[in-house]
């Protein structure tokens, strides 16, 4: 189990006097050794969480876009600090890791390490002005932090969540979630919980995504693969660790490094190779006679990549939330449009649900897609999958929704002229707030979805 405790690191081939390695070079790259205060974001964010409210927030609850893609922003995720997600198989030194990064070895605050599988909870480590350990229930009940949507998992899975907060300098600028490692002779059924479900949030919502591997676990098996299935379309976020890599001569090493390749190639679809850093991740010094200058460099490139997600908290931020206002926005003209053609096929002596299960069942022969590429600018890799909608709108009926032109008020305006300004607009005024010295809102419309000039193509004038 993972948990705060003074057990003892792994000890394999390690005597308990074994010289600890520098961690010189850990401190200067987090500049974890300056004095200056964090730096205030408040007002950004609280700009951002205004923008959201005000401007995203109502189409995305009078179309029901939670239901299509089950990802409901909260107060929370919004000011949350970047998240960092541990994956990979078990005991390969997924929370050895986070102590060595932590310096937490042979402390009080150090996560339960082991050669057999040790942790059996989602860990989440965050800054704390003392040690705390939090179940579950209590951070999924406390709407002020990011946790609280993980409630619809159930109760079972509540229990095998735990926070732990600790006093540490990294952690006021980043979170940490360590997970359980897979267990490919394992079925999912038997976590009680939704495994897979559970990996889905939390890698949405992470910033960096840390897949770690040792020598002895390269095996793809059945759950790993739904795992790097998960992780399509966040290979940006992806960082691929093969660790204890000292353990290795360098014959056996390169052989090693080719295997994983080997394993991983089928299931990461992109045309550039991943990633893959090659160190050994614990307080332990290298073992001699080993590429420990190589093992060093590597390291410090994993966290030069960990420094720079943290520096770029609020551009990622506010990227996050454009990208999730122009799906909400590409959802409710879909929406919108199968509405019209279901009022446009329905006569005086037609069967409503027979006329609308027709639509849903073949929404090319009406050329629902169609029209929407057709005329509002949206990329066909940013609709989303067909089928999708047949289960939603089996669940909310399409006579639930209203119009787009319908959704207009004289005080308020309407949602699609607000999301469409937040989207072109305020959004990018706020990233070029930042000082980026350029101006984001000349995106690629035809990748984003947006228009040039937002107004409400539905609006009766």
């Amino acid at each position: 189990m993972s948990q705060v405790a003074g057990i003892t690191e792994e000890t394999d081939d390690v005597s308990e006097e074994a010289p600890m390695r520098d961690r010189s070079h850990i401190e200067k790259t987090l500049m974890l050794s300056e004095d200056k205060p964090s730096d205030d974001y408040s007002a950004v964010l609280q700009r951002l969480r205004k923008i959201y409210h005000a401007s995203i927030k109502p189409l995305e609850q009078s179309y029901k876009y939670n239901e299509l893609r089950q990802h409901e922003i909260t107060d929370g995720e919004i000011t949350s600090k970047p998240m960092v997600l541990f994956l990979g198989p078990w005991s390969v030194g997924k929370s050895t890791m986070i102590n060595y990064l932590l310096g937490l070895e042979n402390t009080r605050y150090q996560l339960y390490t082991g050669a057999e599988p040790t942790t059996s909870e989602f860990t989440v480590l965050m800054h704390g002005p003392k040690l705390k350990t939090i179940e579950g229930i209590v951070m999924a009940a406390d709407s002020a932090r990011s946790f609280s949507p993980l409630e619809k998992f159930g109760q079972n899975f509540l229990e095998k969540l735990i926070g732990i907060e600790v006093p540490h300098k990294l952690l006021e600028r980043v979170t940490f979630v360590d997970t359980p490692g897979i267990i490919e002779n394992r079925k999912q059924q038997e976590r009680g919980y939704p495994f897979n479900d559970v990996c889905q949030w939390f890698i949405d919502r992470a910033d960096l995504i840390f897949v770690v591997f040792d020598p002895t676990k390269l095996d793809v098996g059945l759950e790993l693969e739904m795992l790097f299935r998960q992780l399509k379309g966040r290979e940006s976020q992806i960082r691929i660790i093969l660790n204890k890599a000292d353990n290795l001569a360098t014959q056996m090493l390169m052989r090693v490094y080719g295997a994983l390749f080997w394993s991983l190639a089928p299931l990461i679809n992109v045309t550039e190779p991943p990633r893959v850093y090659v160190s050994s991740f614990w307080p332990q010094d290298y073992k001699p006679d080993t590429h420990w200058e190589l093992f060093l460099k590597e390291e410090i490139s994993l966290l030069e990549d960990l420094n720079q997600v943290i520096e770029n908290r609020l551009e990622n931020k506010i990227a996050f939330i454009r990208q999730h206002a122009i799906r909400v926005r590409i959802h409710a003209l879909l929406v919108d449009r199968y509405l019209q053609t279901y009022r446009e096929k329905m006569t005086f002596f037609s069967d409503g649900e027979l006329v609308f299960k027709d639509i849903v069942e073949d929404p090319d022969k009406f050329y629902i897609f169609k029209t929407i590429l057709a005329k509002t600018n949206v990329s066909k890799f940013d609709l989303p999958n067909r089928e999708a909608y047949k289960d939603f709108f089996g669940i909310n009926p399409i006579s639930n929704f209203k119009l787009l032109s319908q959704q207009c008020s004289y005080m308020g305006g309407c949602f699609l002229e607000k999301i469409e300004r937040a989207i072109t607009q305020e959004l990018p005024s706020l990233l070029g707030s930042l000082g980026l010295g350029k101006n984001p809102g000349a995106s690629n419309c035809d990748k984003t979805g947006c228009g040039e000039t937002p107004k409400n193509r539905y609006k009766k004038h």
